[in-house]
């Protein structure tokens, strides 16, 4: 007999901005939503192992998705996308995000991003507490300037060297199969896809005007930093957090700045209390 995931892949249409777009996602278990973002230039594989784990699985149903662009979500057939730059904004990724809860009419669920997921994470606490049960910002910060680099997407620098990249941002402590699989992930990626995403990362996100505003009675907000992370340093987010009255933070001993995936079993040693107390 042959060995399945009980994770399943399925497609959803939503429409942003007037634009229709085919995205791919996939879940597992039963229970409180639990949807979950890749970080920037990445798609959902990501959070295959929380998937596949009971722990979580019993009381939440996993969902990830691949943002348009990203992984199994191809560009848009309806749009002429090749005709202008790919640039990740905010107004579509709050508008993706809200749109796909909708889609699915899931009530309440759980945001957890990663990256640029743990950015938006603060801007959905921010902007759409009641859309949500609570948010779980994975190496986030108030602000993220920098990173918006040419180098990201350019001819005469190879697609290989953004995997490379991501490897350093690795903890030297993660298991070498996690990490290979991490960076072979990112290997997959369109060209201009990963400078794309860090359009919203380093350019349009910045906290520091309405971070104060985050009402954790409304939307709980909890904040977890890999202490491998030089991207967004657990001083970065112990910032953010500083400013977020009632937000949780935690330091996370080995692991870097994708702990989902460098590090699965040292990242559920973290994210399995949070989830037990959001059920709770």
């Amino acid at each position: 007999m042959a060995k399945h995931d009980e994770t399943v892949g399925r497609y959803v249409y939503l429409t942003v901005n007037d634009i229709e777009y085919r995205v791919y996602y996939e879940s597992c278990g039963t229970g409180i939503p639990l949807i979950c973002q890749h970080t920037a230039g990445a798609h959902g594989f990501q959070w295959r192992h929380l998937m596949e784990d009971p722990d979580i699985t019993s009381r939440f149903r996993v969902i990830a998705w691949d943002l348009p662009f990203h992984g199994k979500s191809l560009p848009p057939i309806g749009d002429r996308h090749w005709e202008k730059p790919y640039n990740l904004t905010r107004d579509f990724f709050l508008k993706f995000i809200l749109g796909f809860s909708a889609a699915l009419e899931l009530d309440q669920p759980v945001f957890m991003g990663c990256s640029m997921g743990g950015q938006v994470a603060v801007d959905l606490a921010a902007h759409h507490p009641e859309s949500f049960r609570a948010v779980i910002g994975v190496e986030a910060s108030l602000s993220s300037p920098g990173y918006f680099l040419d180098q990201f997407y350019h001819p005469r620098i190879s697609n290989e060297a953004k995997p490379a990249t991501m490897f350093g941002l690795c903890a030297p402590s993660s298991p070498e199969p996690n990490v290979r699989e991490t960076i072979f992930g990112y290997s997959q990626g369109a060209p201009m896809v990963f400078k794309g995403d860090l359009y919203y990362y380093s350019v349009e996100y910045n906290a520091q005007a309405y971070v104060d505003t985050i009402d954790t009675d409304k939307c709980p907000l909890y904040l977890l930093t890999g202490e491998y992370d030089f991207a967004t340093g657990p001083d970065e987010t112990r910032e953010l957090a500083a400013r977020v009255k009632g937000a949780k933070f935690t330091v996370m001993k080995d692991n870097g700045h994708f702990p989902m995936s460098e590090n699965p079993r040292k990242f559920r040693e973290y994210l399995l209390p949070i989830l037990q107390e959001i059920a709770g």
